[in-house]
C-alpha cells in the first residue's frame, strides 16, 4: 500500500468541453458584469489590504506633521534673530518695575537732586505720557539704567506722589548684554549731547569720574574726554578739559558748579592757572558762605575774579612802570581775541585750543601774520 502525501492537493479534472446553448433573447440583454478580481487583475493594479492602507495613511500623517515641525523650528529662529536684531538696537520695550533698575553701574553727568527742569517733566509726563523710553541693559534678576537718569526720576516723583500703579512701571528699551563699559558711557553721553541744557561742569565731572574708575582704561582727565565725547567737536572736547581743571582746582567748594556759564568758568581757569595765589583766596570766600542758589555763588564767583584780576592787573603794571603798551580786541570768525602789544613782545588770546593746530599750520600762520604787520 503506497503512501500518500500529506501536502498532496487534488484539484478536480477539468470537465470536457461541451458545445454552449444559445442564450435566451431575455439573458441576452442583461448585462454581464465580470467578477471585481478579474477586474483588478486584468487593470494591472495590486489590491492592498487594510493593514497596509493604514500604515500608509500613518506614513503620510508623520511625514505632514515632520513637516510642519520644520516649517514652525525655522520660524522661530527667525523670530528668535530678530528678536535679538531689534533688542541690540534698543528697540524692544517693556514695561519693567521701577524697584527693579538700579543706577550704580554708570557715574550719572547729571548732578543729582538740583534740576530745576525736572518738575516739568514730570508734568509732561503726567499729561502726555513718556514718548521716549529709557534704555536698560539685564543685570542678573535686575536691570542697570543706560540712558534716562531724569525720566526714571521724573516716574519715581510720580510713582511716590500719587502711589498710582501706573507710574510703578516705566517703559524702557532692552540694551543686549555684553556690551563695553565704555560703550555703555558713550550711549548715556552721545544721548544728553543732543541736548543744549547740560553743562560743561557737568560734563567735566563725568570725565573726572570716569578717570578715576579703576573698571576704565583710561587714567587721565584728557583721556576719558576723547573717549567720552569722541561725538563732540573739537572746540567743545577742548571747554571740557578746561572745565574739568577748573574742577579739580575748586571743585570740592563748589556746590552749583552746573550752573557756571561758559565763559565764566573759562576765565576762572586762566586767572587761577596763571595766578596760583588766587586759589586760596577763592576757596576761602566759597567755604565761608552758605549758598541757597545758584546765583548766590555765581556772584561770588564773579566777584572774587574781579578783585583777583584787578590785583593782577595792578601789580603788572606796577612792575612794568614806564613801559607803553597797547591792548584791544579783534573779532575774527572764529571768535574775538584779545591782543597785549608792548616793546618786544605780543600776546593774544581766544577760547581755543592752539596746542591741537599743526605746527606747520601754525608756522604759516605766524609767517604770514608778520608778513601783513611789515607789509607796506
Amino acid at each position: 500500500m503506497s503512501k500518500r502525501r500529506v501536502f498532496d492537493i487534488n484539484f478536480p479534472s477539468d470537465p470536457e468541453p461541451t458545445a454552449a446553448a444559445a442564450p435566451s433573447p431575455a439573458a441576452s440583454q442583461q448585462p454581464v458584469h465580470a467578477p471585481e478580481t478579474k477586474s483588478a487583475i486584468r487593470s494591472g493594479e495590486p489590491r492592498r489590504g487594510p493593514m497596509a492602507t493604514a500604515i500608509s495613511e500613518n506614513a503620510d500623517a508623520l511625514r505632514t506633521r515632520a513637516e510642519v515641525e520644520q516649517n514652525i523650528r525655522a520660524e522661530n529662529d527667525r523670530l528668535a534673530h530678530e528678536f535679538v536684531r531689534l533688542k541690540m538696537l534698543g528697540l524692544v520695550v517693556d514695561r519693567i518695575p521701577l524697584d527693579k533698575i538700579s543706577t550704580s553701574k554708570l557715574i550719572r553727568d547729571r548732578a543729582v537732586n538740583r534740576d530745576p527742569e525736572l518738575g516739568e517733566l514730570t508734568e509732561s509726563i503726567r499729561d502726555l505720557g513718556l514718548s521716549n523710553p529709557i534704555r536698560v541693559e539685564e543685570d542678573g534678576d535686575g536691570y542697570q539704567l543706560v540712558q534716562g537718569f531724569r525720566r526714571l526720576s521724573a516716574y519715581q516723583a510720580l510713582y511716590d506722589e500719587t502711589g498710582d500703579d501706573q507710574y510703578r512701571l516705566i517703559p524702557a528699551g532692552l540694551v543686549a548684554r555684553g556690551e563695553t563699559l565704555q560703550g555703555l558711557y558713550r550711549r548715556m553721553v552721545d544721548e544728553n549731547l543732543v541736548r543744549r541744557d547740560i553743562s560743561f561742569a557737568e560734563m567735566a565731572q563725568l570725565a573726572l569720574s570716569y578717570a578715576q574708575d579703576p573698571e576704565t582704561d583710561t587714567g587721565s582727565v584728557e583721556d576719558s574726554v576723547a573717549v567720552l565725547y569722541a561725538s563732540a567737536g573739537r572746540q567743545k572736547r577742548s571747554y571740557i578739559r578746561h572745565f574739568a581743571e577748573l574742577l579739580e582746582i575748586i571743585g570740592s567748594d563748589l556746590c552749583f558748579a552746573e550752573a557756571i556759564p561758559r565763559a565764566l568758568g573759562l576765565d576762572l581757569k586762566k586767572h587761577l592757572t596763571e595766578a596760583p595765589q588766587a586759589q586760596e583766596q577763592l576757596r576761602a570766600a566759597l567755604r565761608d558762605r552758605s549758598f541757597s542758589n545758584a546765583e548766590e555763588e555765581l556772584s561770588v564767583l564773579r566777584q572774587v575774579l574781579k578783585m583777583s584780576s584787578a590785583t593782577t592787573s595792578e601789580a603788572s603794571v606796577s612792575s612794568r612802570a614806564g613801559m607803553a603798551k597797547t591792548t584791544l580786541r579783534c573779532a575774527v570768525p572764529a571768535g574775538t581775541v584779545r591782543c597785549l602789544a608792548r616793546d618786544g613782545r605780543i600776546e593774544m588770546a581766544m577760547e581755543r585750543d592752539f596746542s591741537a593746530v599743526d605746527q606747520k599750520r601754525l608756522e604759516t600762520a605766524i609767517a604770514a601774520f608778520f608778513e601783513a604787520l611789515d607789509g607796506d
